[in-house]
């Protein structure tokens, strides 16, 4: 008979609360303001004048208290606030999974998507309540609220995936998301 190590999480039911956003049972939250966000913006003028008129909350990350650890799938929910900075889409950092592994985004309310990025081609995936995208192994993504409500998604994504912020920020995503006359744009950018 084989034997398992005990699991450092019992099972549980979990639970999201909407329209907020909110998972119980609750793990850490995460919360990042336009000044958190200095280098991700093209427009360094209009972000500083965002900051300094209020420093807005951009977007925020609700976990539940699964560990990132091996073998776990932890969750979160992401909410994205309304918004743009000078035509550019408000947005999250964006992370490559240092150990390339899958991630899953389900949308949940409003409207946006995830632009991903594999070093040379970026691709956008729209997604509305009830779709969901797929982020393979070894592509950087960043998520985006290209509506007028905030946007939220729950992401499902193995423990030992890591988050590599840094890669992003010395790669870039290849493109920005803006806002077109019919929809999302994307415009090539460099570094963002």
């Amino acid at each position: 008979m084989t034997q398992f190590a005990a699991p450092p999480v019992s099972p549980m039911p979990l639970r999201i609360r909407l329209p907020k956003g909110d998972i119980t049972p609750a793990g850490p939250v995460l919360v990042r303001r336009m000044s958190d966000l200095a280098t991700l913006f093209a427009d360094k003028g209009a972000w500083r004048a965002a900051v300094q008129a209020g420093d807005p909350v951009v977007y925020t990350v609700a976990s539940s208290p699964v560990p990132e650890l091996a073998g776990e799938l932890p969750q979160s929910v992401t909410t994205i606030m309304p918004g743009a900075c000078a035509g550019e889409f408000f947005l999250t950092r964006g992370h490559q999974h240092p150990e390339p592994q899958g991630e899953i985004y389900l949308g949940l309310s409003g409207h946006g998507g995830v632009l991903v990025y594999d070093g040379t081609t970026s691709t956008w995936i729209d997604i509305e309540p009830g779709s969901m995208a797929y982020i393979p192994p070894g592509w950087a993504h960043r998520s985006v609220n290209t509506g007028d409500e905030p946007y939220r998604f729950l992401a499902v994504y193995p423990g030992s995936a890591g988050h590599d912020y840094e890669w992003v920020r010395t790669h870039g995503m290849g493109s920005r998301v803006l806002a077109g006359p019919d929809g999302v744009v994307l415009a090539p950018f460099g570094r963002v």
